[in-house]
């Protein structure tokens, strides 16, 4: 239980030293194919859905005005922030369209842990993860279409589906797998962050060293890219929140969820359905070891406040 604890909490750390492993040397994991991406993440997923309860969803119910704007708030700075910064730093076609699939993507599950690190309203940042995923097969192709079909072509109905198998299939396996045997789910759970922890861990490892060598030309400038898209978001959802006059813990809630991409999400679909593209995978990956960093500052920082 100790290390299960240690590897969650030194999640950012651990993320960017497989990074800079995979960087340096990519041969340790390029040997790893990148059709093992979707399946890590579906475990994600799954043990996503083995964490959520009835009262989550009750959540959702019980207060649709917090869910609706965070999720608004999800769907619209994300995205448009992210369609700005291409246009801003002029980012080639490939790049840019990596990072429109980032601020496209419903908010990732490491919200959650950072929100209960920074004393936010946990309850609404479980709603809204939860909210924006099941939204995500609709919102995140349509999204992504409107921003980015002049660039490429995009399938939308193919991102819908590959959505739905990746996160949708398995969250709904996770709630029948509570349902049916607690007493199992009950001794996984505590192990679940660590897990995932890895899990992520792994994926990010494996799309920087099949990407390592795009990655070392032109970096510099995507990681900054990066850096700004996941800061403002932050910044802009507290912003937003602050506006709305929300209690304090609900500012904290909102402006991580905003903040925080399922970035692994967004590499995924960049792997599958624009392989034509292969620096668009970059953009999630970065994504997936910095917001762990910055989530990590964050909560250490509004935690002391």
């Amino acid at each position: 239980m100790r290390l299960s604890h240690y590897i969650s909490e030194y999640m950012g750390v651990m993320v960017l030293l497989v990074a800079a492993i995979a960087l340096c040397w990519p041969t340790s994991f390029s040997w790893i194919d990148t059709w093992t991406i979707n399946p890590l993440l579906g475990v994600i997923m799954f043990g996503m859905g083995l964490t959520l309860s009835p009262q989550d969803f009750c959540v959702v119910l019980s207060r649709p005005k917090d869910i609706m704007i965070g999720c608004l708030t999800q769907f619209t700075i994300m995205p448009l922030l992210a369609f700005a910064l291409t246009w801003v730093f002029s980012l080639s076609k490939e790049l840019a369209l990596g990072v429109i699939l980032v601020g496209c993507c419903p908010g990732g599950t490491a919200s959650n842990v950072i929100t209960y690190l920074a004393k936010g309203d946990l309850a609404l940042s479980v709603g809204m993860t939860a909210t924006s995923t099941l939204l995500a097969p609709v919102l995140t192709p349509l999204l992504v279409w409107i921003l980015a079909d002049t660039m490429v072509e995009v399938d939308t109905i193919g991102m819908l589906l590959s959505i739905v198998y990746v996160v949708i299939a398995p969250i709904v396996m996770g709630l029948l797998f509570q349902r049916f045997l607690p007493k199992t789910t009950c001794r996984m759970v505590p192990y679940l962050p660590a897990f995932s922890s890895l899990a992520i861990a792994f994926v990010v490892g494996v799309i920087v060293s099949h990407n390592a060598g795009h990655l070392l030309v032109g970096g510099l400038l995507v990681v900054l890219v990066v850096m700004l898209h996941n800061l403002c978001g932050l910044g802009l959802g507290y912003l937003a929140a602050c506006l709305l006059h929300l209690p304090e813990p609900k500012k904290r809630a909102v402006s991580i969820e905003v903040g925080m991409q399922n970035s692994g999400l967004a590499s995924s679909l960049a792997t599958l359905h624009f392989a034509a593209y292969p620096l668009a995978a970059i953009p999630g990956a970065l994504f997936s070891v910095w917001h762990n960093i910055s989530g990590a500052l964050i909560a250490f920082f509004m935690r002391k406040s």
